[in-house]
């Protein structure tokens, strides 16, 4: 899990203001000459998680202050100059949700 670099404000139903993301594609992309990579961001708003494929987080898990839900229907590309120092990944029974 990592923060990107601060967006605009949003416009739309997209994700907007800055927040922590979770990058979630396999460690050989991630090892690749391949500069950006695809990410879910993560919202404090817990309704989320009742939505189809989005994934409740505990704070406990994330190191965040407060538990999260990954929202896929905000997915996003970053580079590596547009992420922060990397936190601890999650752990493997929420990696495979």
């Amino acid at each position: 899990m990592r923060a990107p670099p601060e967006p605009p404000p949003p416009t739309d139903s997209g994700p907007g203001f800055r927040r922590p993301i979770v990058v979630v594609q396999g460690d050989a992309l991630n090892r690749s000459r391949v500069a950006t990579a695809v990410c879910v961001p993560l919202t404090s708003n817990l309704r989320w998680a009742e939505a189809p494929g989005n994934v409740l987080l505990t704070a406990s898990m994330t190191g965040l202050p407060k538990d999260s839900v990954a929202n896929v229907s905000q997915l996003v590309a970053r580079t590596g100059r547009g992420v922060s120092p990397r936190p601890p990944p999650l752990p493997a029974e929420r990696r495979g949700k």
